[in-house]
């Protein structure tokens, strides 16, 4: 049983900054790129933040660009997204995907991720 278990969500005032982690139950997770999506009520999924196999290279939507940041311990095998200046707009439950193998080096489509966590509730207040 492949488990992605996210934590770190919460409640928080605009301008205020949360921290999510993502920890995968396989070790071969390591070796495949992850990303963080959110879905926001009677929206669609959207990509907010991807980051190759070794963390060389990271890839952000414009909305939270320059204000969140993607990380990666793969001796953790944990992903982590680190939330600074957040907006009401930013209010969504957040999920954290593990790439398809045959995925693109950094993919931002859903449909090119395979695992999925159970999400995380992000509340930002005005």
């Amino acid at each position: 049983q492949v488990v992605l278990v996210e934590s770190g969500g919460g409640l928080v005032q605009a301008g205020g900054s949360l921290r999510l982690l993502c920890t995968a139950s396989r070790r071969t997770f390591n070796a495949y790129p992850k990303g963080w999506f959110r879905q926001a009520p009677g929206k669609e999924r959207e990509f907010v933040a991807g980051i190759t196999w070794d963390g060389a290279a990271t890839l952000y939507a414009d909305s939270v660009k320059g204000r969140f940041t993607i990380s990666r311990d793969n001796a953790k095998n944990t992903v982590y997204l680190q939330m600074d200046s957040l907006k009401p707009e930013d209010t969504a439950v957040y999920y954290c995907a593990v790439a398809s193998p045959v995925a693109r080096t950094m993919p931002t489509m859903p449909e090119e991720y395979n695992y999925w966590g159970q999400g995380t509730q992000v509340t930002v207040s005005s």
